[in-house]
């Protein structure tokens, strides 16, 4: 990152103010309801990126799912853990993060791989994939784009990004060997996006004020599915 600050101490300092802004995504709303009809009660669900364990660890909860949620920053699992106590958070980085024996019946991962760089997003996303169990589900989202280590300002902080197109990600989840069962792009225009304490951030950017309006952002989703 451009000012040396961890993903980690970024969550940190966003907080709750991340799902102030982001905890409404209609695509995301979608993705939970597609994946909680086709999982039983008990069904084990890692939620990658956790944050304030809303939407996804509580509506997987709700579901009746037993859910652990991993996060590199502790002030987001801390936060988690007092919105929705059903649920089990661990400080941990999906990078050195190793799974249960036997893996998950469904892995999240809404956002959580953007401030990395391009080859570890690639290993990320074969990660998670290889922790899917037999029959079990992938749903994931992002901000898609053949991206490497670009500095913006997101949410009042400089922070460095990277991502990759959809058709990687596509070809990185077959090579995993998951089925993809659905994929498709949508544009997310947060309906606040207020700045970091201490000073403004760039007008545009998802930190940006909120007259004049935020830019949309386009968000890749992708249900996928381990054969049985």
């Amino acid at each position: 990152m451009s000012d040396g600050k961890s993903a980690a101490d970024v969550f940190d300092e966003v907080g709750a103010r991340y799902e102030e802004v982001f905890g409404r995504v209609p695509g995301q709303l979608a993705a939970l309801d597609w994946l909680t009809a086709r999982l039983a009660p008990g069904a084990r669900v890692l939620d990658v990126g956790s944050g304030t364990g809303r939407p996804a660890a509580e509506a997987l909860a709700r579901a009746g799912c037993a859910v652990t949620g991993i996060d590199v920053s502790a002030h987001m699992v801390d936060l988690a853990r007092s919105r929705v106590p059903q649920a089990r958070f661990e400080q941990a980085d999906v990078r050195t993060y190793t799974a249960a024996e036997g893996g998950f019946d469904a892995v999240c991962s809404f956002f959580p791989l953007l401030v990395m760089s391009q080859r570890e997003v690639a290993a990320s996303l074969q990660r998670m994939a290889s922790w899917v169990a037999p029959g079990g589900y992938f749903v994931m989202a992002t901000v898609p784009g053949d991206i490497s280590d670009l500095d913006i300002v997101w949410m009042g902080h400089e922070v460095t990004v990277s991502s990759l197109s959809p058709a990687e990600h596509l070809r990185l989840l077959g090579a995993a060997g998951l089925e993809v069962l659905e994929h498709h792009t949508a544009l997310f225009r947060p309906e606040t996006a207020p700045a970091a304490p201490g000073g403004p951030a760039a007008p545009g950017s998802p930190g940006g004020p909120v007259s004049p309006p935020v830019a949309p952002e386009e968000h890749f989703f992708c249900y996928a599915r381990r054969p049985a």
